[in-house]
Formats: C-alpha cells, sequence, structure tokens
C-alpha cells in the first residue's frame, strides 16, 4: 500500500529538523485512488461537533436527514459561539468524521475498507514503518478517523494535547484530487506569536506528518470550494 520508493531518512531528518512534513505520493497509486473512492462514495458521514457545550456527534442518520441550509446554519453558530471567548475556551470545530477507532470495536459497517485500513495502520509492519519513519521507538499504535471537510466547515486552533492516549505525532493522508488555496481547508500551523509560520495545502496522496504538540488548524471552506477536502488522519501514539 506504501509508496516503496519514498526516501525514508530524507523525511525523518526533515521532520526532526522542522517538527512537521508533508510527503508527496505517500501510497501506491492504486492504493490511493481506491481509499479516495471510499471517502467519496462509500462512508456513512457523522458530524464531529463543539460549540458553546461539549464535543458530540451527530449521527449519520440525523445528519443526513437535515438539508444544506440547516447544516450550514448550524456551522455557522458553532463558529460564532467562540465570539468572545479567551484561548483554549474557543476552540471549536464542524466536520464530517467517520470514527474508525469506535466503529471497529463496535463491528458497524463490516465491509466497509476503513477497517482493513485501521488493521494495517497497526499491524506490525507498519508500526515498523511508522518508528523509522519518525526515528521514534516508542510509537505502538495509531488512532485513525476518516474526515471530510465541506464549504462552512472549519478545526480551530488547538495543539493536539492529551494526557490520557500518548499522542505523539499527528498525520493527516490527503484524498482530495484537485484542491485551490483558496478554497481554504489548509492545515496552518501557528507560532507564538500567532502568525503562521507554514501552510500545508491537501495535496492528493501526500501524508502531513508533525510533532504533537504543535499549534494548528484547518482554515474555513469557502462556500465556492470545488469538491470535498478528504482525509484520513489521527495520531501515531506511544
Amino acid at each position: 500500500m506504501i509508496n516503496e520508493a519514498l526516501d525514508i531518512p530524507h523525511w525523518r531528518d526533515a521532520l526532526r529538523r522542522d517538527g512537521r512534513v508533508q510527503i508527496a505520493d505517500f501510497l501506491q497509486p492504486d492504493a490511493a485512488a481506491r481509499l479516495r473512492q471510499c471517502l467519496r462514495q462509500e462512508v456513512p458521514w457523522t458530524l464531529a461537533l463543539k460549540d458553546a457545550g461539549a464535543a458530540r456527534t451527530l449521527d449519520a442518520a440525523a445528519y443526513a436527514a437535515m438539508d444544506d441550509d440547516a447544516r450550514r446554519r448550524l456551522y455557522a453558530a458553532t463558529a460564532a459561539s467562540a465570539l468572545g471567548q479567551p484561548g483554549n475556551a474557543a476552540f471549536r470545530f464542524a466536520y464530517d468524521s467517520y470514527m474508525m477507532v469506535s466503529a471497529y470495536r463496535e463491528g458497524r459497517d463490516p465491509d466497509l475498507l476503513l477497517h482493513r485500513v485501521l488493521e494495517l495502520f497497526n499491524s506490525p509492519p507498519y508500526i515498523a514503518f511508522a518508528r523509522a519513519l519518525s526515528g521514534d521507538a516508542r510509537v505502538r499504535r495509531v488512532d485513525a478517523q476518516a474526515t471530510r471537510y465541506r464549504p462552512g466547515q472549519f478545526l480551530r486552533y488547538h495543539t493536539d494535547i492529551d494526557s490520557h492516549e500518548g499522542r505523539m505525532y499527528a498525520y493527516v493522508l490527503n484524498l482530495t484530487a484537485h484542491w485551490q488555496a483558496d478554497w481554504g481547508g489548509l492545515l496552518q500551523f501557528v507560532g507564538e506569536d500567532g502568525g503562521v509560520e507554514a501552510s500545508f495545502l491537501p495535496r492528493y496522496n501526500s501524508l502531513s506528518l508533525f510533532a504533537v504538540p504543535a499549534g494548528h488548524a484547518v482554515s474555513l471552506v469557502a462556500p465556492y470550494a470545488g469538491e470535498d477536502r478528504l482525509a484520513i488522519t489521527g495520531w501515531w501514539l506511544s
């Protein structure tokens, strides 16, 4: 599944130097195309949402029953709930999600390709690959969710710190065929001064990988975005 021509020492050195990399042509072409098809046509999407209350999920049936106007109003209200909130209290998000780990454990959608992907990500060969790429032998398991960002959706600034999960590296496997920078949906790294230090375009078949903690966000997807921003994302865990 992984491109056998990847220059692992090169990317490991870049990750150590910069704390983040975006690796082009990460998967073999057929694997990338099949995963893109799965995300476009086969996933029963839910809505991951955090507004003034706790983070929650709107299930696939309820979400599918909403019309486009109702969805857009919900995204806008979620964003507006952060107004006037300081620091971490302003953390908000709204994006389409399929929680791969919980679905696998619960036996939901047993024929969905994403379950085989999760098994691969946690197989001994893939863990060995993750250790080689990161240069960190403490990596021992991989968390994953599928994500889809559409107009009006976003992920506000946060650092991915979690004292319980052992998050070491965050990754985004991008599966959007053609994305333009002015559509939003950029993975943006934010420095201590509040400025954007770097932005990663969600380039097709690229792996964005960065060390945790890191201040970052996914910018608001514009109403004129020409397609969905599709990805598999999560953490390499200790």
